[in-house]
């Protein structure tokens, strides 16, 4: 099985877009992390929407990352890619209400 995550982008509300390489795309929400041991770092907007891919998989500035069992277990798949994934900044300074 191929594991590799080829894209990933920060959406609002803690959720991060991703695209793997055998073509599956899906929605991931951290929000159940954002209490738990080092993703509480991710609380903090600016550093969640610095997520990207090293060596295909998810990673972030403090060597955070996903396991991909995990990832997969839990995305949400979806058929293409949300309308917020193509904007630049999804709500930079907004801190979401709902955790």
């Amino acid at each position: 099985m191929n594991w590799d995550i080829r894209t990933v982008k920060p959406l609002a509300d803690y959720r991060i877009y991703v695209e793997i390489a055998d073509g599956r795309r899906g929605i991931f929400d951290m929000k159940p992390y954002l209490d738990r041991g080092v993703f509480q770092e991710l609380r903090d907007i600016h550093y969640f929407n610095q997520v990207g891919v090293v060596f295909g998989a998810i990673m972030l500035s403090n060597q955070q990352d996903i396991a991909p069992e995990t990832l997969l277990d839990e995305m949400i798949p979806v058929a293409s890619p949300p309308n917020e994934v193509f904007q630049r900044d999804v709500y930079p300074d907004r801190v979401s209400e709902n955790r």
